[in-house]
């Protein structure tokens, strides 16, 4: 009976090497005769799914990247020859040799029962994919310029990936490769477009060697940490890229927006004081120090600072109101010592002074109703001023 099953199994083995063989050779003579190219890709992905005992046979994948590349060279002549043909699919023919390579690869470069390593396709194939990589950028980039974003994506990851395939390990990429940073910007953008935190910053450390567009790979890192919820990396993100580029204009303003609603208006003054070394009269970095001076409670700076932005830029909505809130602020530190007959005259004439920077920051921000309307609510009723202050309070009522 042990004989009999043993019979069988061995029967059962022979059938299907047979088959496997038939198989194979059906596909050589497709390619031979460069007809039924796809059949021949066909054969060779059946015999993988058929049996997973077959992904490690090395003819299988050596004919199924001949069918392949037979099919790359027809292609490739049509588009030479400026006839109809798939762009798309050409492309795709590029990443497909490229994944059967690989695999290949991997399996060749087993050790034998001895445990010895013989490497017969690797220079090869190396070879003939090196010419080609330059079409996984460019498939890259078609896709990416068709919004496909996942298709774009699959091409950069297969161009980053093989400088670290033992593969082409002899062509040393990441040292001779000098489109390596680009395609990694690439990467880095497309996964940025797609909202993906992930695949944004995979390739980011690679990325911000383009200094062509290093500034933008830190942006979208920034706002991958956001997505995430990484609030140290994401603030470590921002200070790197104001640090090198402080006059980009993403940067600098989230850095102070942070520390703003952080209540931490000693960092974004440090902040501001920095940017400004590098830029001095800069309008945006003038009026983050007028704000940081205002939280600081600096009420003397602030207004110095606020009128220098003025002087500069009057249609600026901003400075009136710091100005105004400075002064205002003054009255409420001199109401707290409770001496009023002493400071009556001083409080009267920062009301004064309060008045026409408010009414100037209403005048360019009219919709701003719930920062100027209470602080011309209190200007008005402390210099009695009947008719402004109605008009203030019935706005005041709708608020």
């Amino acid at each position: 009976m042990i004989r009999i099953m043993t019979l069988a199994c061995l029967l059962g083995a022979c059938t299907i090497s047979w088959a496997q063989k038939k198989e194979i050779s059906q596909a050589k003579s497709y390619v031979k005769s460069g007809t039924n190219l796809d059949k021949a890709e066909q054969l060779m992905e059946g015999l993988l799914k058929k049996d997973t005992a077959n992904r490690s046979n090395p003819k299988i994948y050596l004919t199924w990247m001949q069918a392949v590349e037979k099919q790359y060279e027809i292609a490739n002549e049509k588009l030479y020859l400026k006839q109809k043909y798939d762009t798309a699919a050409f492309f795709n023919l590029t990443r497909k040799l490229y994944g059967i390579a690989e695999t290949l690869d991997s399996i060749d470069a087993q050790p034998d029962e001895k445990g010895r390593v013989k490497l017969r396709y690797r220079e090869d194939n190396a070879e003939k994919l090196d010419r080609l990589r330059q079409n996984l950028y460019y498939g890259g980039t078609f896709h990416l310029r068709k919004e496909q974003l996942t298709l774009a994506y699959g091409f950069f990851q297969c161009y980053l990936n093989s400088a670290q395939q033992p593969l082409f390990e002899s062509y040393q990429y990441q040292k001779t490769d000098t489109l390596l940073s680009e395609v990694a910007y690439w990467a880095c953008y497309t996964g940025y477009k797609m909202h993906d935190a992930e695949y944004t910053l995979r390739y980011f450390d690679c990325a911000v060697k383009d200094t062509a567009k290093a500034r933008y790979a830190i942006q979208y890192a920034c706002e991958a940490y956001h997505w995430q919820g990484d609030e140290a990396n994401y603030l470590n993100m921002l200070k790197r890229g104001f640090g090198q580029y402080p006059e980009f204009n993403y940067f600098f303003p989230r850095l102070i927006d942070y520390y703003n609603s952080k209540e931490r208006p000693d960092s974004a003054l440090f902040y501001a004081d920095e940017a400004l070394r590098t830029n001095p009269d800069n309008e945006l970095f003038l009026l983050a120090r007028s704000v940081a001076l205002l939280n600081l409670e600096r009420y003397d700076e602030c207004i110095r600072v606020s009128e220098r932005l003025i002087a500069k830029n009057d249609t600026l909505a901003e400075p009136y109101f710091n100005i105004a809130t400075a002064k205002l602020n003054q009255v409420l530190a001199i109401e707290r010592l409770n001496q009023p007959r002493v400071y009556r005259e001083q409080i009267h004439r920062l009301y004064m002074e309060a008045r026409p920077y408010m009414e100037a920051y209403r005048k360019l921000e009219p919709g701003a109703r719930h920062k100027w309307a209470p602080a011309l609510y209190r200007i008005y009723l402390n210099l009695n001023m009947g008719k402004q202050f109605e008009e203030i309070d019935k706005i005041m009522r709708k608020l």
